[in-house]
């Protein structure tokens, strides 16, 4: 009989330590035996038993994810399900597509927790997207670390680098959208009013 440490063992299962010490506290699933410094240790019994389970042996998916900020937008948002469609297609990735309309500093949007249930799953072999800033526009490093956990790729169709003053402007007009929406009477027109400066700004640079 053969035996593997924890961290051997969650790749073999493909699942994330965090989810074997749940199922551990849940009565699910006990190491084989545990050393006397508390290390958990599994055996090839065990991988076998959980890989021969059917809610344990999902396929995982590729999930292509967009998103754009506003109702307004919503021209915006089919050319990018069109153009991450095309992407995937044309390298014989069998997928689902996400969907969210919201703003890019908003962690509640409903498509995002969608794509991060699944995540945490273990259901996701990778996400798929045109731009980093599809998927948070300030916190993608955590979401990419996350993914890393549960050995989940993000897979980034353009790469074009954008300037500082390009990036700075439009997480300016984010911030300021996000609370302008929360203001009213004249605070809240004079939010609008710099919104719109800012775009004009940034289209004419």
């Amino acid at each position: 009989m053969k035996i593997y440490s924890m961290g051997q063992f969650s790749k073999l299962i493909g699942k994330s330590e965090w989810t074997i010490r749940r199922w551990e506290k849940d009565g699910k699933l006990k190491p084989h035996h545990r050393t006397d410094g508390g290390h958990r240790y599994y055996s090839d019994e065990q991988v076998n038993e959980i890989l021969k389970m059917p809610k344990y042996a999902k396929e995982r998916k590729i999930v292509g994810y967009c998103r754009v900020s506003s109702h307004k937008q919503r021209d915006d948002l089919e050319r990018q399900i069109e153009n991450v469609k095309t992407y995937m297609i044309a390298r014989g990735y069998s997928f689902d597509v996400i969907t969210d309309i919201g703003s890019g500093i908003n962690y509640n949007n409903k498509g995002l927790n969608q794509l991060l249930n699944l995540i945490t799953n273990g259901e996701v072999d990778r996400v798929v997207i045109l731009y980093k800033d599809r998927l948070l526009r300030f916190g993608f490093e955590l979401i990419e670390n996350l993914c890393l956990m549960y050995g989940t790729k993000i897979e980034i169709i353009d790469q074009t680098n954008k300037t500082e003053e390009q990036e700075l402007v439009e997480d300016l007009i984010q911030i300021v959208t996000v609370f302008s929406c929360r203001l009213q009477g004249k605070r809240a027109h004079k939010a609008k009013k710099l919104i719109k400066e800012l775009l004009e700004d940034d289209n004419s640079a």
